[in-house]
């Protein structure tokens, strides 16, 4: 057959190369496709082993090593034009890096080309997650299906039950051991169906009578793994119902690249058997881990984790938390330093808030048996945070059952935050009372029911800390509790406890807090010194909620304002990208006349919605929002920071009683700080002697029972004498000696 001549096809380029490109039937796809399409002859010079033929001068060479001989037997014959080296893509075994070529086999194949509108409706059947699988890569592979090579040349594996009869060409399927042995010429010795067992088993050719042998390929690996959902039953053979009762799976959850594995496989063969009901309902869809720098994992490059030594370092839970706190289907860089991370801002965070309610409820021998939350008188703070559990709980449940882990994680890292950094953190000296009643009693019960709630809601995300968890709290009180947080009911949201209207208040107010922070950073002012008010627009929350606010930013007062014109001024310039075109030589005319407008009033009517108008040199001038860069300019003695339309406003201007109260507080950390140093316990009580300038005595007759109240002392006086043995500390600039004893 004539082997040697040019044909033309669309996928070689005159971009690339020289616009020729020779080709061998048995090596690529392209080349066997464009083979076949011109009647090219199927010629292979090339072994099973990768080394050339006898056909050939080279024979017994591996085809690499030939390419150099090659070329030197054309350069010595004179029909070497060039050989030019290039540099492109090439397979090589990723475990030891050797070159592999394409190598055309004869296979056995399923048509799966012929169903395959059936699979792109059963792939829409399934909900991805990301749901962009669906109709990406999940879809643009089964819209562009390829009939299913399904035999392999190997020895171990799924026999593939095809026997043929060499004398009339006869194929035969075998469908089950029962016919197996029905169609058997003579005894079976069958102890497994599997190699080298099954291969001595001849049957009878239904056409002609004669002996027909199984062909000796067995079954891609992957034929197994689709096969799952109903192999595991031994269907349809035995346990029809126990099948029928759990198909299609509910959820199922792999790595991406298991769209053309696993997933595949799984929606191929459930779509040849059972057409229209795909063998699974959800999928989540994994993204690979790689290593800390975003590189694939392997063994070759020696940058895998060992799993172990994370495990015992982080821990299991800690892990885990890792893999929920990102998106699941993008890739993760890996390492025991970036789980750490995670686990100290989450886990640590909900640790240090269990091991504070555990050292006060030790203190006070707190019994949760004898106090029952719906009895108590609840504080603001607890109703909130009550609500935000309840109001939690529904969210993880929901996004769970959407499969949704992300969203899951995200909601729990946000309300352990709040737990620890806003209501534990306001809540403090409620733990500190003597007795158990009131606020007190309040803040223990909330707390305590929280954690419990926790540690059943986390239970499924870090088993081993919500065990810990649950067992201190609940086991060792109740002893007829469940043995393990895996055995409780997973929480339920109590409707009852949400209020919506209580959770916005809140958020508002959180929201002006951080603000209210930033203006102190930018400020430069510490927490402890008080300030006179805090002016806030565009947020609204009760006299309740404001009372909070003034505590937690140190403010003697906060003043809800309809305008934050009242604070900032405002410099207007003009936007050059929207009015160069549209003005053009009236520019400067425009910016020098922007000047001059009042800038509150300018961005009062852009918040509207509404535009400005003007004429110069007898041209109209329209401007909207985005034709004018807007500046802020802050007045003295204020701060402002805005965001998402809340503005807050910090009086930055001190009196001289301010000023001796921030005198007061500084002392306040310090002596704290002094009784840690000292080993004293959270309830002892001090006898306080603090000596310094003028400033700081004025300061301690001024706030002197605030003070004695924070430290916990029965006496504040100055020293009689000079004492070596104090402490000297640094208290605003000035220098104070402290010493303190316990009474």
């Amino acid at each position: 057959e004539k082997a040697w001549f040019v044909v033309a096809d669309d996928y070689v380029t005159m971009s690339d190369g020289t616009g020729i490109v020779h080709i061998a039937p048995a090596f690529g796809e392209d080349d066997y496709r464009v083979c076949r399409a011109n009647g090219l002859p199927f010629v292979n010079f090339v072994d099973a082993q990768g080394r050339l033929t006898e056909e050939t001068d080279w024979a017994g060479v591996f085809v690499k090593d030939a390419d150099k001989l090659i070329l030197e037997a054309l350069k010595e014959r004179g029909l070497l034009f060039a050989a030019l080296p290039f540099a492109h893509d090439y397979p090589f075994c990723w475990r030891c890096d050797t070159p592999l070529i394409y190598y055309a086999r004869q296979s056995w194949f399923i048509k799966m080309t012929a169903v395959r509108d059936s699979l792109m409706r059963n792939n829409r059947r399934v909900n991805w997650i990301p749901e962009n699988i669906k109709e990406g890569r999940m879809g643009n592979f089964v819209e562009n299906v390829i009939d299913w090579g399904l035999s392999r040349e190997r020895y171990w594996g799924t026999p593939l039950p095809v026997w043929v009869c060499r004398d009339c060409g006869e194929v035969h399927v075998i469908g089950s051991r029962e016919e197996l042995l029905k169609m058997a010429i003579g005894p079976v010795n069958l102890p497994e169906l599997h190699r080298p067992y099954i291969d001595s088993v001849l049957i009878k050719c239904p056409h002609c009578g004669k002996e027909m042998r199984r062909v000796k390929d067995v079954i891609d690996c992957w034929y197994d793994s689709g096969s799952m959902p109903f192999a595991q039953w031994h269907y349809p053979f035995e346990h029809k119902e126990e099948f029928e009762k759990r198909y299609p799976a509910d959820f199922i959850s792999e790595a991406i690249d298991q769209t053309r594995g696993w997933f595949y496989t799984l929606l191929a063969i459930s779509t040849l058997l059972f057409d229209d009901v795909p063998s699974f309902k959800n999928c989540l869809v994994m993204g690979h881990v790689q290593d800390k720098d975003g590189r694939k994992m392997s063994k070759h490059l020696g940058n895998v984790v060992d799993p172990w030594t994370v495990l015992n370092e982080q821990g299991a839970d800690a892990i885990r938390w890792y893999f929920y706190s990102g998106a699941p289907w993008l890739p993760s860089r890996f390492s025991g330093e970036i789980v750490s991370e995670v686990q100290r801002k989450f886990m640590g965070t909900l640790w240090n808030t269990y091991a504070f309610f555990v050292m006060y409820a030790d203190l006070d021998s707190f019994d949760p048996k004898a106090h029952d939350l719906h009895s108590v008188s609840l504080t603001l703070m607890d109703k909130w945070i009550l609500s935000r559990l309840n109001t939690l709980i529904k969210t993880v449940d929901e996004s769970l059952a959407a499969y949704d882990v992300l969203a899951a994680s995200r909601a729990l890292t946000a309300f352990v935050d709040e737990l620890s950094n806003w209501y534990v953190r306001r809540g403090r000296e409620r733990f500190w009372g003597k007795g158990m009643e009131g606020e007190k009693e309040a803040a223990f019960v909330t707390l305590y029911h929280v954690l419990v709630t926790l540690s059943k809601l986390l239970a499924p995300f870090i088993p081993f800390l919500s065990e810990s968890m649950y067992q201190n709290l609940v086991r060792t009180q109740y002893e007829d509790a469940p043995e393990s947080v895996h055995f409780c009911d997973f929480p339920q949201a109590d409707e009852s406890m949400i209020d919506p209207d209580i959770e916005r208040q809140m958020d508002a107010l959180l929201k002006v807090k951080q603000l209210g922070m930033s203006c102190r950073n930018l400020a430069n002012l510490k927490v402890r010194q008080p300030l006179a008010t805090l002016y806030v627009v565009g947020a609204s929350f009760g006299s309740e909620y404001a009372g909070l606010i003034e505590d937690e930013l140190n403010v003697r007062q906060v003043e809800i304002s309809e305008k934050a014109n009242d604070f900032v001024s405002y410099r207007l310039k003009p936007q050059m990208r929207t009015l160069g075109p549209r003005y053009g030589k009236l520019l400067g005319k425009i910016g020098a006349h922007l000047k001059e407008m009042d800038g509150a009033a300018v961005v009062e009517a852009f918040e509207k919605g509404e535009t400005v108008s003007f004429e110069l040199d007898g041209t109209e001038v329209t401007l909207a929002q985005s034709d004018v860069l807007v500046e802020t300019e802050q007045k003295p003695g204020l701060m402002a920071q805005s965001e998402g339309g809340v503005t807050v406003v910090l009086d930055t201007n001190l009196t001289d009683d301010l000023i001796l109260e921030g005198y007061a507080r500084e002392l306040i950390s310090k002596v704290q700080t002094l009784r840690k140093e000292s080993g004293l316990e959270l309830t002892d009580r001090i006898r306080l002697t603090v000596g310094g300038s003028k400033k700081v005595a004025k300061a301690l007759n001024a706030c002197r029972e605030m003070i004695q109240r924070a430290v916990l002392a029965d006496d504040l006086s100055a020293p009689e004498a000079a004492d070596d043995t104090a402490k000297e500390t640094d208290l605003n600039g000035e220098k104070v000696t402290l010493r303190l004893e316990k009474v």
